[in-house]
């Protein structure tokens, strides 16, 4: 507080706290320009009043000027002029606030400008991976390579044990269904000048090779020639399939030949009398139950698996004369069941050449005619795409083995080439 004197000889309480306020600069107390320092007190505090008419003493002398005192008592006075300065202080937080957004006035439409810019990244990187995934699939299922030619090499795979059925591929076998419906498939389609097989299998039934000799002489009978690519193995039925092909090519160290059949039975008799079991067989005639693993095979029996077996090499044997253009005579002396490499098969004339899948496809192209880079197409290539696209992806390993048991495990012995 402050008590001063006027021209009358009244004296004036002012309370300063209340009249004038923090954030006056000496320009708003003084408007004028006149420097604080010239004015007495007095005129000082009389020129804060005419200036601050928000700031204004009620005329009833309630508080703020008094003759005498100053009323501490007044009904809400400090709070009253508090809540002024409250006011004010947030009157000026906006005025700062909209200065600042007066001097970048393109702020907000630059955050959406950025942010557009990202979700636009993002949308074209999708659609990246997207054409980068579609042309892998493209790639694997045969799509593309060689787009100007529309003549075209089918490519066909055969790798794992073969045997007749209907099972997904990549398990490891390669069934007489999947493989002829390819190569049926691939004569069909009047773009196909030439077909490869190329197999990697130690052999399998010789029922399920027959199923497959069968396509490919339909397809040659159409004009189509056939070439195997050899891999690291194409013995007993694989060579099967192998023989009555136009063009054979394999690696040096290919395996291949096993020219033969084989049945193969399991005694178990003795191994079930130490456990304890027992078995009574009623059957209808005396070899009904031939092959069964509870007995060994009756001499009888045994003449007649000979007979069995003499039967499926003579086929085998009959395949391999026509197809290499040899005399059963020459191929018997080749046909013992033992494993030629592929410089040893050459020399026998039981491959043609040596050479990769490439020089396979290139040797295709000639045979068939075709001027120009030929387009490609895999039938069945190995690929995580296809086991997804395939109709039998669905299947479980467990229920693979239940459709192969049938072949791994007959109660009849397992028939061999």
């Amino acid at each position: 507080m402050l008590k001063t004197a006027n021209e009358s000889g009244k004296s004036k309480i002012y309370d300063l706290r209340y009249t004038v306020p923090q954030y006056m600069s000496d320009r708003n107390i003084n408007p004028e320009g006149t420097n604080s320092k010239d004015l007495s007190v007095d005129d000082n505090l009389q020129s804060n009043l005419h200036n601050s008419s928000d700031y204004s003493v009620p005329d009833n002398g309630t508080y703020g000027t008094s003759d005498n005192s100053f009323d501490s008592s007044a009904p809400d006075g400090p709070e009253k002029i508090a809540d002024h300065g409250t006011h004010a202080e947030i009157s000026e937080n906006k005025e700062v606030k909209n200065k600042s957004l007066s001097m970048n006035p393109n702020s907000y439409p630059q955050k959406r400008k950025y942010r557009w810019i990202s979700y636009l990244l993002v949308i074209l990187a999708l659609i990246t991976i997207i054409l980068m995934s579609l042309t892998v699939i493209s790639s694997n299922l045969g799509i593309g390579g060689g787009l100007g030619n529309p003549d075209k090499i089918a490519v066909i795979y055969i790798q794992g044990t073969i045997f007749s059925g209907n099972v997904a591929e990549g398990l490891g076998y390669a069934t007489s269904e999947e493989v002829a419906g390819d190569i049926h498939r691939a004569a069909a389609d009047n773009g196909v000048k030439a077909i490869v097989l190329r197999i990697d299998s130690p052999g399998g039934s010789p029922a399920a090779a027959q199923e497959i000799v069968e396509e490919i002489k339909k397809a040659q009978a159409k004009g189509i020639p056939v070439v195997v690519s050899m891999g690291d193995l194409a013995a007993s039925a694989a060579y099967y399939i192998s023989a009555p092909t136009d063009y054979i090519i394999a690696s040096p160290s290919t395996n291949t030949g096993s020219i033969g059949v084989i049945w193969v039975f399991q005694n178990m008799s003795v191994s079930y009398k130490e456990t304890g079991v027992d078995y009574y067989v009623a059957k209808s005639g005396e070899m009904k139950d031939m092959g069964s693993a509870w007995r060994g095979l009756t001499d009888q029996e045994k003449e007649y698996a000979d007979s069995v077996v003499m039967d499926s090499y003579e086929n085998f044997v009959t395949e391999v004369s026509e197809g290499r253009n040899m005399s059963k005579s020459k191929v018997k002396t080749l046909a013992d069941g033992r494993i030629y490499t592929g410089t040893k098969a050459k020399e026998l004339g039981l491959v043609d050449g040596f050479g990769n899948l490439y020089d396979a496809i290139d040797k295709a192209a000639e045979l068939g005619g075709i001027s120009g880079e030929p387009k490609v197409e895999y039938m069945n290539k190995a690929s995580l795409s296809r086991m997804l696209l395939s109709s039998d992806s669905g299947r479980s390993n467990e229920t693979a083995k239940q459709l192969v048991s049938s072949f791994e495990e007959s109660p009849y012995g397992k028939l061999i080439a």
